[in-house]
């Protein structure tokens, strides 16, 4: 299947990439990769003696996607250690700092795996990359691996997640169609009638991220969306139940939207892909890394090529229970994507803001603006 997005980053703000001379000499080799087969069994073995992997990944259940790896592999067994990013992030730090590596792959937020990445207990993962198919960038959205880091090496990103979810409205008191901006959440009508996570909570990062990069929104909009609009924020579930209600009629952060909506409430997300500034596309909880000293460096090589492979990718898709909520969007464009909901799609002529970029993930501004804004809240 033949999928392309344009306008992936608007043209004042896509990123140049230096690539090293020796990298592109080593491509033009007329030897370049054409041992990988060998390569390949050498590490497949090796990992069969291993006969292990211990994956620390994400929130939520892996089991059926794991199941399609152990199909293959039977040899190796995995022990899959579930969390929070901030929880396995700090747990692999401190493993660490006990001269004690358990884990071989970090599988989750692209931010808990920069500050592994920042605090170097991550090898480059572009080295572990074997098959022909996982180092053809032409098989990868917008032809081109996308890393975190600005060595694109260490932290890879498997996920494009349009920011269709998070954004929400209850539909007795909203009418969609009255949005053709983000700024329209700023108008005085909707003053006091909005609710959200709280801005210093990591389920807004991403969101925040697109608007404080934007240049058609930038720090400004988020003083005035989330610190003058008197917005009441709590916790993900409360929110939404407040949504539902109609005791709000705008949501920052709501999640299982879709849900409630089966169950006949009047709640929906707005389709900011119609909105002027675009949407942020991001990885959600799909990047991944691979841990420096970790003991089982072959099995985590030989997963790390299965779960990027066609194979792996479209079992992600079809993993119901990745992040809690529908199938993520493969990176890979030579998968099908008729199985994924319209709102995991993206959609073609559309502009989105990839805030995976390295150029965009530098958190600590938005960060310490959200702490700014919490800080005013409180101090009323």
């Amino acid at each position: 299947m033949n999928y392309s997005v344009v306008n992936i980053l608007p043209k004042q703000i896509r990123q140049t990439i230096v690539i090293p001379i020796g990298f592109i000499l080593s491509l033009l080799s007329p030897t370049a990769h054409a041992d990988w087969k060998s390569d390949w069994e050498k590490v497949v073995a090796a990992a069969k003696k291993e006969g292990q992997l211990n994956l620390y990944v994400g929130r939520y259940g892996q089991a059926a996607l794991l199941d399609e790896f152990r199909k293959e592999f039977p040899e190796i067994k995995i022990t899959s250690v579930n969390g929070t990013g901030d929880q396995l992030a700090t747990r692999i730090a401190a493993e660490a700092r006990a001269g004690k590596v358990i884990a071989d792959l970090y599988s989750g937020g692209p931010n808990s795996n920069y500050g592994l990445y920042r605090a170097k207990l991550l090898d480059p993962i572009r080295s572990a990359f074997l098959l022909p198919e996982i180092v053809d960038e032409s098989k990868w959205l917008g032809g081109k691996h996308v890393f975190t880091d600005r060595e694109n090496q260490f932290v890879f990103v498997y996920v494009a997640l349009p920011g269709s979810r998070g954004l929400s409205f209850n539909t007795a008191h909203v009418n969609p169609k009255e949005f053709k901006s983000y700024w329209d959440l700023t108008l005085p009508k909707w003053k006091g009638k909005i609710t959200s996570q709280r801005v210093t909570e990591t389920g807004l990062t991403a969101h925040l991220q697109f608007y404080y990069y934007n240049p058609e929104l930038g720090p400004e909009f988020i003083k005035r969306a989330f610190g003058v609009m008197d917005i009441v924020f709590g916790d993900r579930r409360t929110i939404t139940d407040w949504l539902a209600a109609g005791k709000y009629a705008i949501c920052h952060g709501c999640r299982q939207v879709d849900k409630a909506q089966s169950q006949g409430l009047p709640v929906d997300d707005f389709d900011t892909g119609t909105w002027k500034e675009g949407q942020p596309l991001s990885t959600g909880g799909g990047s991944i890394g691979l841990l420096k000293s970790g003991p089982n460096p072959n099995a985590a090589r030989v997963f790390v090529n299965w779960f990027l492979s066609r194979r792996g990718q479209t079992a992600m898709q079809q993993s119901k229970d990745l992040y809690g909520e529908n199938p993520p969007n493969s990176r890979r464009i030579d998968i099908p994507k008729d199985m994924l909901p319209a709102e995991s799609r993206l959609i073609e002529g559309r502009k989105y803001l990839d805030v995976s970029h390295p150029e965009f993930n530098d958190i600590k501004p938005v960060r310490q603006l959200a702490q700014e804004i919490m800080r005013a809240r409180e101090q009323k």
